[in-house]
């Protein structure tokens, strides 16, 4: 009894090391594919700071076109009255 007792307490562990390995192996993938987006990101949040800085001075740059349509309404008005001086005067 003391035979079989002994053969059948021997368990194999090859399914325990299989186990971690595939589950290691999955870690590192997912890892180097996590790192590179990460660094990506942590550039582009680099980046930012100046991104915003430039589109500021872009902000301030183009404010002035806000009166454009004032401009066009006073070029518009304008024209119209040059339209009407010429056909009074037969041109």
């Amino acid at each position: 009894m003391h035979t079989f007792t002994s053969a059948a307490s021997h368990v194999s562990s090859f399914g325990w090391v299989l186990g971690f390995t595939i589950g290691g192996v999955i870690v590192l993938v997912v890892v180097a594919l996590v790192v590179p987006i990460l660094l990506l990101a942590k550039a582009i949040g680099d980046e930012a700071p100046k991104i915003n800085g430039e589109l500021t001075k872009a902000v301030h740059n183009t404010s002035a076109l806000g009166g454009l349509r004032t401009t066009i309404d006073y070029a518009v008005t304008i024209i119209g009255g040059l339209q009407r001086g010429r056909a009074r005067l037969g041109g």
